[in-house]
């Protein structure tokens, strides 16, 4: 082993002991879409981009990747877990960044590999899954052993965001993709959540022993799905909703069966959807004014409608449930996460919330 890598990894180690009381877990890998994406498209021949202003204009990095103008719900549950700093990209981590958690999320990409072909590059769940293998053995040569490998990533807490480009970029997008004339909505929904289970599956094989899922979010009521289908640019589009809330009851229903069939693991759901709605139900009671267009002014290709570069955005977006076209603020973000973190009802996370996962 190389001596310089023995070095980083003892280093590592230790000081995961001398921050284990600040520290919930050791460390947390991502996996997702745009809206967990960190930088990982930014070298990707892709429309689905978000390295420059106005994105990360309110971030201390400034614009690395993010489809937000601050942090993502997985940056504030880092935060949470009593991580220092931001989860790296993998893209660019290092070999003593990977002990302390990867981030995978790739913009666009989806449970099926072909979801968000039509914006060019994109690590589907499957190219992040297999990413993290790569990490995996990584670890596995600078620790030199099985069992401290495995009892490592074990302690860490995994974070899988998923299935909301499986519609919006490719069931509801008939122009590119098939999907909708092959399967109805409860077929698809089906499909997605057997492929999706397979994968958390390989996850496990891989090590991981909690697992956090991520629901997907009303689709119907972002900006984009009011620009193009809403009847007043307000009520939210219901077929839309209709079809990912399938997906949404079906993951719920996944979790319950994974805890039940796969040993010493645990799964948790968290209703981002529920979350959500509550906020556009009741928006003054969370500090928000406008739900129905994001704050920075879009451009839309092939379906993809992001921030238009350099140009100025709404000045309080502290006000502003969406940033863009689809992907919430930081505002929004921090609200789901905190609600993940520790639900507010049974609802928010199922069986239990993050918080409580981390303590097992």
């Amino acid at each position: 082993m190389n001596i310089g890598l023995v070095v980083i990894v003892a280093v590592v180690l230790w000081s995961g002991v001398a921050a284990a009381q600040a520290q919930r877990v050791p460390c947390y890998f991502i996996f997702g879409d745009s809206s967990a994406d960190n930088g990982n498209n930014n070298q990707l021949w892709s429309n689905a981009r978000a390295n420059y202003l106005p994105y990360g204009i309110d971030s201390s990095v400034g614009p690395t990747g993010r489809f937000s103008n601050g942090k993502t719900t997985v940056d504030v549950i880092a935060e949470l877990l009593g991580l220092a700093g931001f989860i790296r990209p993998y893209a660019s981590a290092g070999a003593r960044d990977i002990f302390y958690g990867v981030n995978y999320a790739s913009a666009a990409s989806g449970i099926r590999d072909e979801t968000g072909q039509q914006l060019g590059s994109r690590i589907s769940l499957r190219g992040q899954v297999q990413n993290h293998i790569r990490t995996a053995y990584q670890m596995l040569n600078s620790l030199g052993d099985v069992n401290r490998t495995l009892t490592y990533l074990g302690r860490c807490i995994y974070s899988i965001g998923v299935g909301g480009d499986d519609y919006l970029n490719n069931y509801f997008m008939p122009q590119f993709y098939p999907t909708s004339r092959q399967y109805t909505p409860e077929q698809y929904a089906n499909l997605l959540l057997q492929s999706y289970a397979q994968l958390l599956e390989v996850l496990y094989n891989y090590g991981a022993r909690k697992m956090v899922l991520f629901g997907i979010s009303p689709i119907g009521c972002t900006p984009y799905a009011l620009a193009q289908s809403s009847p007043d640019g307000r009520t939210c589009v219901e077929r839309l909703n209709s079809a990912t809330q399938l997906f949404n009851t079906g993951l719920r229903s996944l979790v319950d069966q994974l805890n039940n069939r796969i040993p010493n693991a645990r799964f948790i759901y968290v209703n981002v959807y529920g979350i959500m709605q509550n906020i556009i139900s009741n928006p003054s009671s969370f500090g928000v004014r406008v739900t129905n267009v994001g704050c920075c002014r879009v451009a839309s290709n092939n379906g993809q409608s992001t921030c238009v570069p350099l140009q100025t955005p709404c000045l309080n977006r502290n006000e502003y449930l969406y940033w863009d076209a689809s992907n919430p603020t930081e505002t929004a973000n921090t609200i789901i996460a905190r609600r993940a973190y520790n639900a507010q009802s049974t609802s928010d996370a199922f069986p239990i919330d993050i918080n409580r996962l981390a303590q097992i």
